[in-house]
């Protein structure tokens, strides 16, 4: 299908682009993008629609909304295979294209877990015929997740997978992390970590404090975190491999890793989620499961401190950590609550936040949302992902900067309706998604 987007407010960080543009989209590619240059401009490109040079053409007149390249998630969890009633890899993916995301990498944590080239290349496939949008499997660092024996990373990687990672469980022992770095290396693939001593952190359902003691609840104290992101950025060093630290909690870790830049280490970056910059652990109070994530929620102190991360770039990257659970699940003791939180499609809105607060200016937004991970990812790179540069592939979001909604779990289109900002007045949803040139319309 080949579309013309007409008159937009057009945002690309890859392109240094801020300004009112036309957008030719041909054969699921970017053609190019042409600045309107003013209203007598614009009513030319009005009346060159209406001659041969557009016949054809699926026209979308964006005036007054604003035009980013779709949004790269990577950090998301589809569930499929094996948790199909939490999660299916066509709603996730349809989850993410209503929030404006048109890529998203998946995580590992699967029944059975994609630890071998056969679950990557049915991931691969399934997405294919069934999703809305651009998948990119992330293998298992170990197998089975165990931090036993290291996956066959050369294999899956050959296989399809973009980056590695036992997310939902460390690594813990220090041995293995290194061979998964200097593998990395190698293979230049992303290493991405969750960051969590176990030993400290057993039996922890939710941030130790004063909250978790007046709940009581056993907490989990923010050196959980903090001393895994220094080991894991200590073997960085030793290795050359490249590390991304994932969901970001604590004041503390983002010290670390503003001070491990600052001193020169290459090939660390890191994420944070909007969880871990809105909301604090008093949302658990009441036993509200929804707020049981892990990493858990922490103090104001650690909101600001990521703000603050996210501002001077010690944060590289917003993702969502989208984690469907199914109502059963978490509707039972917050103990027995699995962790997790729906995500996909309140994380612009939320990000949006950001923006209405001072925090990041619109520009640094996107940036951390689309041009950062893709760069990281190594989709940059081949001009695919996280960008409108022509050849690119037709990934662009029409927004709503305007419109104000009330958050509704019930009408996601994640299977996952476990969120704790169920009730939340959010600005800037997705009128328009075109996920490798389908276009979905949301108004």
């Amino acid at each position: 299908m080949n579309i013309l987007v007409k008159n937009a407010k057009v945002i690309d960080p890859s392109q240094g682009t801020d300004g009112i543009c036309d957008i030719t989209i041909e054969n699921g590619k970017i053609k190019e993008v042409r600045k309107s240059g003013g209203a007598e401009a614009r009513k030319k490109t009005n009346a060159d629609v209406r001659t041969s040079a557009y016949a054809g053409f699926e026209v979308i007149d964006a005036e007054g909304l604003l035009v980013v390249p779709g949004l790269v998630d990577m950090h998301v969890h589809l569930r499929e295979p094996g948790f199909e009633y939490k999660e299916t890899i066509r709603t996730g993916t349809e989850a993410a294209v209503r929030g404006g995301i048109t890529t998203v990498c998946c995580m590992p944590n699967t029944k059975p877990v994609n630890d071998n080239a056969g679950i990557t290349e049915f991931i691969i496939n399934r997405a294919a015929r069934e999703g809305a949008c651009s998948v990119y499997p992330v293998g298992a660092i170990t197998k089975g997740q165990k931090g036993e024996e290291l996956a066959e990373f050369s294999i899956m990687h050959d296989a399809g997978c973009i980056a590695f990672s036992d997310d939902g469980r460390p690594v813990m022992d220090s041995l293995l992390m290194r061979r998964a770095l200097e593998y990395s290396k190698i293979l230049k693939a992303l290493i991405i970590s969750h960051c969590e001593d176990l030993s400290l952190a057993a039996g922890g359902v939710m941030n130790e404090g004063l909250v978790s003691v007046t709940l009581g609840l056993r907490g989990i104290p923010p050196q959980a975190e903090e001393i895994m992101v220094s080991r894991d950025i200590a073997l960085a060093e030793l290795t050359g491999g490249r590390l991304h630290i994932a969901h970001v909690s604590t004041a503390g870790s983002v010290e670390i890793i503003r001070a491990a830049k600052k001193r020169g280490v290459a090939d660390i970056t890191a994420e944070t989620c909007p969880h871990y910059f809105h909301i604090t652990e008093e949302v658990a109070a009441g036993y509200n499961t929804f707020a049981r994530v892990n990493p858990p929620l922490r103090t104001r102190a650690d909101v600001e401190a990521i703000r603050q991360g996210l501002s001077d770039n010690t944060l590289d990257v917003i993702a969502t950590d989208h984690a469907p659970h199914h109502m059963d699940e978490k509707t039972v003791e917050f103990d027995n609550a699995p962790s997790g939180i729906s995500g996909l499609e309140t994380s612009l809105g939320l990000s949006m936040k950001l923006v209405e607060e001072g925090v990041l200016s619109l520009s640094q937004l996107i940036e951390k949302m689309t041009l950062n991970p893709a760069r990281i990812l190594g989709l940059l790179s081949g001009g695919t992902k996280g960008t409108l540069r022509p050849g690119a592939d037709a990934d662009l979001v029409v927004v709503n900067t305007k419109d104000e909604y009330r958050v509704d779990p019930g009408g996601f289109r994640s299977k996952g309706k476990n969120s704790p900002f169920d009730g939340w007045t959010l600005k800037a949803r997705p009128a328009i998604t075109i996920s490798n040139g389908r276009i979905f319309r949301w108004e």
